[in-house]
């Protein structure tokens, strides 16, 4: 316990030299990035994802109106974690719910749901 102190300062200054020069953030960045093209394509996807078949969504067409148009998600969805809950189960929130459990369902896994919703989460 000794140590605790100087493994912290160190482990704060090179996490502050990789921010500085870039690094961190470059790499987030580009994991982010494909992410939410991977999403896009998955949501656009008419046998995987097939969001457009219900919703209107900026750049897709033939746009579905079953379900409401997918923008302003973050205003929508301020907590990510219950849009991918509405994405894996909608049913829990409205048993009436149109919308198929994609996750619960298992019509997709949960790495392609996640994608979806960093995707959404950029609308």
């Amino acid at each position: 316990m000794r140590n605790f102190p100087v493994l912290a300062a160190k482990a704060a200054s090179v996490a502050v030299l990789l921010g500085a020069i870039g690094i961190l953030p470059a790499v987030a960045q580009a994991a982010d990035t494909d992410l939410v093209k991977q999403g896009k394509e998955l949501a656009f996807d008419r046998k995987l994802g097939n969001c457009l078949a219900c919703h209107q969504i900026e750049d897709g067409v033939s746009p579905g109106d079953i379900g409401p148009p997918l923008f302003a998600m973050k205003a929508r969805f301020p907590n990510k974690s219950d849009l991918r809950a509405q994405l894996w189960n909608p049913t829990k929130s409205n048993p009436e719910s149109r919308m198929p459990p994609f996750g619960e369902y298992e019509i997709l896994s949960a790495d392609q749901v996640d994608a979806i919703v960093e995707y959404l989460y950029t609308l």
